[in-house]
């Protein structure tokens, strides 16, 4: 069993990564790979209801790839954790297989939750650098979650999503937005605008009284100096 899944990640890691050369240089080099290992080391401890010597390992995995996985996550065989320094993977996070995970991106949860508070990431997801998923809902099937992007609340299969909160901007190649970067309002020019709009109308009002407008004040003023 263990070497079956050994096997699936290093399939997995070898078609994700276009650098990989060759499944033994993944082997003996790859920390994703190893964290992963070691994981499912921990994970049966735990289950064995071994919990502080299952922690125990996973901290030492920690220092040994810098990848953060809780013995009680549930990942399957054939997750590709690409780099993986900074990855943080909560206690209640289920993975599926097929899912790939850059670096810093982190599967954790709000502090707000009991129960089920880390996400249930579906086949064939990616997670680009930086990323954060928080809280215990699902992310579809084949969805993508853009670098630096946090998201907070379920993702539809097929979906990429980006920003801050996260947002839906594709699902299934389509776009759901017609402008990701909207131009903010200037409110110096819109303030200009109001003062132009409310001299106009105060000549407006003196042309009516049969007064001097501001520019006919201004010649007046031009005269009396010459």
């Amino acid at each position: 069993m263990f070497f079956a899944r050994l096997r699936k990640d290093l399939e997995a890691a070898k078609r994700n990564d276009p650098a990989a050369r060759n499944k033994f240089e993944i082997l003996l080099t790859y920390s994703g790979v190893h964290a992963l290992s070691w994981h499912r080391f921990a994970n049966r401890l735990y289950r064995m209801h071994l919990k502080l010597l299952a922690r125990m390992v996973s901290q030492f995995a920690k220092f040994l790839t810098g990848i953060e996985i809780h013995p009680a996550a549930k990942i399957a065989a054939g997750v590709f954790i690409d780099h993986g320094s900074g990855v943080v993977i909560g206690e209640t996070a289920e993975i599926e297989e097929g899912v790939v995970i850059y670096q810093g991106a982190t599967l954790g949860g709000t502090g707000k939750e009991n129960g089920k508070r880390h996400p249930t990431i579906r086949r064939n997801v990616t997670i680009s650098c930086g990323a954060k998923v928080l809280g215990g809902f699902t992310v579809g099937e084949g969805a993508r979650i853009g670098a630096g992007a946090v998201v907070l609340k379920e993702v539809p299969p097929y979906a990429t999503v980006v920003g801050v909160p996260g947002r839906v901007v594709r699902i299934n190649g389509a776009r759901t937005e017609p402008d990701l970067l909207p131009e903010k309002e200037d409110p110096i020019a819109r303030e200009l605008l109001s003062l132009r709009e409310r001299v106009a109308e105060l000549e407006a009002a003196l042309a009516a009284e049969g007064g001097m407008t501001a520019a006919d004040a201004e010649k007046g003023e031009e005269h009396e100096d010459l």
